[in-house]
């Protein structure tokens, strides 16, 4: 008995470290199974415009599931690859101290919205958004849960184009972002379009991207990767630039 045990036990081990990390649904927090960790991956690619095998090696490396996107969102904005900010986040950073290290103020993860937001999660960074004036935001600190909440409603509420209410409910239920992502795309599968970070229906900006403050303009908004001011960035090996990208090719397409 004792043997037929022993050799379950073995090939339940082979069994689960045959599965890729990326389809093993090993966080806590994380409710869905490994098809709607693959549709998080899948949206991230397409909404931040990077190989879906480049999220799965980000995640290997240790970020949690809803790190993912503000990963992707630092590194686009800091013109450096993807994995210098895992580097960074790895080496002990918070999400704050490695937005100021690449210049990114507070005013980028604010997320427009026409709902009265006074709930947590949410509620803590609207109401410093509410409470001072918009030229005080460089005053503002936020925290990596705000951030974190930031960067996913952005992402969840553009590529699906998807209600922020709905989003700023469920995450006020409990529920991570792999969730959140896996209901967003079914409630909207009817609809054709998908939207990326700086295109779609919304305008080169984005949906709330048109609705940003001009002063803001060029504040780190750069979409492509590029070596950031300390040498230390460098595109990714599978990037591609975009039509009228690089050095001396024109402006960003976000401008």
């Amino acid at each position: 008995m004792r043997k037929r045990l022993t050799i379950l036990s073995i090939i339940l081990l082979v069994f689960a470290v045959s599965v890729p990390a990326y389809a093993q649904n090993v966080d806590l927090g994380v409710s869905m199974g490994s098809e709607g960790i693959r549709g998080f991956y899948l949206g991230i690619s397409n909404y931040y415009r990077v190989p879906e095998r480049e999220v799965a090696v980000v995640r290997e490396r240790g970020v949690h599931y809803n790190d993912l996107p503000v990963v992707f969102f630092i590194a686009a904005r800091a013109h450096v690859a993807p994995g210098v900010i895992v580097d960074l986040r790895l080496g002990g950073m918070n999400w704050w101290d490695i937005s100021v290290r690449y210049g990114i103020g507070p005013e980028v993860y604010y997320v427009p919205t026409t709902v009265v937001v006074k709930n947590p999660p949410y509620g803590r960074a609207y109401g410093y958004y509410k409470k001072h004036p918009r030229e005080q935001w460089n005053r503002i600190v936020l925290r990596d849960a705000d951030i974190v909440n930031m960067v996913n409603l952005r992402y969840v509420s553009e590529y699906y184009d998807y209600p922020e209410d709905r989003v700023m409910k469920m995450r006020g239920q409990g529920k991570d972002f792999v969730a959140i992502d896996w209901t967003a795309a079914k409630e909207s599968k009817g609809k054709k379009n998908r939207y990326a970070m700086d295109d779609g229906k919304y305008g080169k900006k984005g949906k709330h991207g048109a609705k940003e403050d001009k002063k803001d303009k060029g504040k780190g908004n750069d979409r492509y990767y590029d070596d950031d001011d300390h040498g230390k960035g460098g595109k990714s090996k599978d990037w591609k630039e975009g039509p009228g990208q690089g050095k001396g090719k024109g402006k960003d397409k976000w401008d």
